[in-house]
């Protein structure tokens, strides 16, 4: 027996688009099933991993904890609509060059809770990134690297 859908109108990466679910689809399924929105990664699907981190309204979530139907009337931002920001670009760099990046797989969540962290704090100290990060799982890079990235990005784009 076929579920029945649900259309929703969501505003995904600045742009309007509707997508036909059914109930209870979280956010990370439509993302990636019906949108092909892939840089939000399915981790643990528990919400403590950190994998799956977009912005809503700015903050950051995780997508597989939330329903795509409870996203309607916000602003759903992911890795694929920050192409042209200043910031993402620099942390982008940073986690490069630190050797921040290794598999991959929580890079994106990480980014997106270290660019919310640089939007609310231009200049965190060392431990405010760890807090910041505390949410995002990261199983090969020790996380030294990463918190330098985050550090000498913020060094960089406050000169």
């Amino acid at each position: 027996m076929m579920s029945k859908k649900i259309l929703h109108s969501l505003n995904l990466n600045g742009e309007e688009v509707e997508v036909a679910t059914p109930a209870g689809a979280t956010l990370l399924e439509t993302m990636r099933e019906d949108l092909r929105i892939l840089s939000a990664k399915r981790g643990c699907n528990q919400g403590v991993c950190g994998a799956c981190t977009v912005l809503i309204d700015g903050k950051p979530v995780r997508a597989c904890l939330t329903l795509t139907a409870r996203c309607e009337g916000h602003a759903v931002q992911t890795m694929e609509g920050m192409g042209g920001d200043r910031v993402m670009a620099t942390l982008q760099r940073h986690m490069v060059e630190s050797g921040g990046v290794q598999c991959g797989f929580c890079t994106s969540g990480i980014l997106i809770s270290a660019r919310e962290l640089l939007e609310e704090d231009p200049a965190p100290s060392r431990a405010a990134v760890k807090t910041a990060l505390s949410g995002n799982i990261c199983r090969c890079t020790g996380y030294r690297t990463i918190v330098d990235a985050v550090c000498s990005a913020a060094e960089e784009l406050a000169q």
